[in-house]
Order: C-alpha cells, then sequence, then structure tokens
C-alpha cells in the first residue's frame, strides 16, 4: 500500500470522529505552542540582556575595591579604599590597551530645584566617562578638563532628575540646582538610556567632575571605581591582564597576595546573565514539554480505543487480503497525521501567543528557526512512539476472530 492511499484512508478515519480527533490533538497543541512560546521569551531576554549591556559599551572595563580580610572580618568591597589617583597615573603611563580611562566616584542625596526635591545619585567622573559607557547629550554641553582642575560646580543631568526637578517642561540647560548643599549649575541634558538588566534607572543620575565630588561632597582622596575601555573588543581580556598587573605593582603587592581590588568586563556579565536566563528558558521549555508527553499518552489512548471499536474492520481488510504490516502502517499513519496535524496548529498558536506577549506585556521574543523545525520533530516521534503499540495490536490480530468480534 502506497504512502498516498495510507494518508487518504487515515484522513477519512479522523474525519469520522472529527470532534475526538481534535481533543486528542490538544495536548500536542498545547505543548508545541508552549515551547515556542517560551523559547521565543528566553531567547528575547537574552538578547535584551545583550544589547543593554552592548549599550553600555562591550570593552568597558570596571575596576572597584575587592571585599578583604582585616582581623578576622570580611570586609564588604565598597567599604574597603584602596583606588587613588596614583592608580590612574599609572594606568595612562603603562597600559596599552587602554584607549580611555575615568575614576568615578558616587555619593546618593537630594536634589534641589527651589520647592522640588529628588532622591537621586551623583557621580564623579572625568569627561572620558561619556564615552566610555556610550552616553551622549541632548541638550548643553559636556563639561572639560579644566572643570576638574578647577573642580568646578558644574552637572549633566538625567531625564529622571529632569521630570521630578522641572515637572513643567522647563529647559534645565543653565539653571542652578543643589545637591545637598552644594550649588550646581546644570550645563547639559542626557539622552535617556531607560532601564538596564539589573533594572535599574539609567537617567536618574547626576554626573560632575570628579574632583568637585570628592573635595565638595566626600571629602576624599579615594575612587569607588575605574572605568576604562579597551581599544577594542578584541584586546579586553589583554586589557584586563595588563590593568591588573599594573595595579598590583601599584599597590605593592606581594606574589602571594590577594588582588585588592576586582576587574570585570562587559562579556563576563553578559556571559553570566545570558546562562541564567538561558537555564530558565531550558527549566520551562522542559515544563512545556511534559504536555508533549501527555498528549502522546492521549494518542496511545485514542488509538487502542480505535483499535477496539474498529476490530470488525480490520478483520475484513485482512480476509481480503491485507498484511499484518499494511494494518500496522494504517493505524500508524493516523498517529502521525494526528500529531503533526497537532503541531501545525501549535506552531500557529505559538507564534500567535508570542505576538500577544510581546504587545500586552512588552517582553522581546524572538522566535527561532531550530525551536519551529524541534516541534516537528518530536511530534513525529510522538506519533510514531505512542502509535506503535497500538498499531501493532491491530496488526496482530487474528482474522477469525476479528470478524466474530461484537
Amino acid at each position: 500500500m502506497n504512502i498516498f492511499n495510507l494518508l487518504r484512508i487515515a484522513y477519512r478515519a479522523l474525519l469520522r470522529n472529527k470532534l475526538r480527533a481534535f481533543l486528542t490533538m490538544l495536548g500536542i497543541i498545547i505543548g508545541v505552542a508552549s515551547v515556542i512560546a517560551m523559547v521565543a521569551i528566553g531567547q528575547g531576554s537574552k538578547q535584551s540582556i545583550h544589547d543593554q549591556l552592548s549599550n553600555m559599551g562591550t570593552n568597558m572595563i570596571t575596576v572597584q575595591a575587592a571585599s578583604n580580610l582585616a582581623g578576622g572580618v570580611r570586609i564588604a568591597g565598597s567599604s574597603f579604599q584602596t583606588l587613588t589617583i596614583k592608580d590612574i597615573i599609572a594606568l595612562k603611563a603603562k597600559a596599552k590597551n587602554i584607549s580611555e580611562i575615568s575614576p568615578a566616584v558616587t555619593s546618593r542625596g537630594q536634589a534641589i530645584n527651589g520647592a522640588l526635591n529628588w532622591p537621586t545619585s551623583m557621580s564623579g567622573v572625568s569627561p572620558e566617562y561619556l564615552d566610555i559607557r556610550k552616553l551622549t547629550l541632548k541638550d548643553g554641553i559636556p563639561f572639560t578638563q579644566e572643570d576638574v582642575l578647577t573642580s568646578a560646580k558644574v552637572c549633566l543631568i538625567g531625564q529622571t532628575v529632569i521630570d521630578n526637578l522641572f515637572p513643567n517642561g522647563d529647559n534645565p540647560v543653565g539653571r542652578v540646582i543643589r545637591f545637598g548643599h552644594i550649588p550646581f549649575k546644570i550645563i547639559g541634558v542626557l539622552n535617556p538610556k531607560g532601564f538596564n538588566a539589573f533594572g535599574q534607572d539609567q537617567d536618574d543620575i547626576l554626573i560632575a567632575p570628579y574632583t568637585t565630588v570628592q573635595k565638595r561632597i566626600l571629602a576624599t582622596i579615594y575612587y569607588s571605581n575605574i572605568y576604562a575601555s579597551a581599544a577594542s573588543e578584541a584586546v579586553t581580556d589583554p586589557a584586563v591582564t595588563e590593568i591588573t598587573q599594573i595595579l598590583r605593582d601599584s599597590h605593592r603587592l606581594r606574589t602571594s597576595e590577594d588582588n585588592d581590588f576586582q576587574v570585570r568586563t562587559q562579556q563576563e556579565l553578559i556571559a553570566t546573565l545570558s546562562s541564567t536566563s538561558g537555564l530558565l528558558t531550558v527549566l520551562l521549555t522542559v515544563v512545556a514539554g511534559i504536555s508533549l508527553v501527555i498528549g502522546g499518552i492521549g494518542i496511545m489512548n485514542i488509538m487502542y480505543v480505535s483499535v477496539t471499536e474498529r476490530t470488525k474492520e480490520i478483520g475484513l481488510r485482512m480476509s481480503i487480503g491485507a498484511r499484518g504490516r499494511d494494518i500496522l502502517m494504517q493505524f500508524l499513519m493516523e498517529a502521525i497525521l494526528i500529531s503533526i496535524t497537532g503541531g501545525v496548529i501549535g506552531v500557529m498558536l505559538g507564534f500567535l501567543s508570542t505576538r500577544i506577549v510581546t504587545l500586552t506585556l512588552g517582553w522581546p521574543t524572538i522566535i527561532s528557526q531550530s525551536s519551529v523545525m524541534l516541534s516537528f520533530v518530536v511530534c513525529a516521534v510522538t506519533g510514531i512512539f505512542f502509535g506503535y503499540y497500538p498499531a501493532q495490536k491491530a496488526s496482530r490480530l487474528d482474522p477469525i476472530e476479528a470478524l466474530r468480534y461484537e
């Protein structure tokens, strides 16, 4: 019996019980749709994380003080002060794989404009920081090296701070606000960047010369971070090695001593967050895939029922010359047809549900071709695996006993 005859017979058999066939497909439909949607959401979140971190500069390198032991007590890195101007000078003089570098200090406080105030943070940096972090200005001008040398009371302002201090839509450039008790003249407005991969608002910030924040607000000579930009993404790893060695020499650390600083790159963050997102995607996909197994069990169950109902039909076919292999292929084709049809409907439902998630929740989604192909393969395997045993039972029936079956 050729494949076309088998398909025609299987199709007619399913049409005789449309509702039962559809209910049998339902487990496959839900399973395939769930797998496609889960993989699409997972891939979209990974790409979103990668894009957000790339917007911060894929070749950005961050140096911060590391946690250390003091009297047997572990001190947090944020409380351990090791980074100074001496480190900046050493890095600028010796580092060959770094194109730009900026010290950074941060202070939290109230930004005040008349009767309005907003709790925010002020980052003290050098002019190179804007290039390192890929920050651009929507209006105004950046501060200069001259402002750093004179500890000028000027700042750049983020959109979230503008919305809360200038709710009437006034242009903040040229206006004077206070951070704590210190007046700052706004000379530029940063382009909005939204929330980052950690859920932090990147627009809730003021940026000023680092010397101004050090001297006028924090009264410290230490830096909380050092930001650097590798000459290219390809030399990021050599740059990290170079920075590590230069800072160890600058801090006079012996070979046996651990680093009192940490050097991190964007690639590390991308890899860490992507692996976490990927693990969650696999977990959700496995959970969704369970419904495919349940759907397969439903196919097996309904095929057993079908074999029992059509025992006389099987006996009649065998009595006029049908072989056991033909009967097996007939019922196996019905199971595969149920599974594949359910898979096609499931793929369409998966595309639709993914689109709905994107439109209603705003989550980024990416439908991968591999997930669609995998769903079809799983559907075919499910149909063959769960349909084989009922089909084999039908093929082994005795024709005489089958014709006598009531």
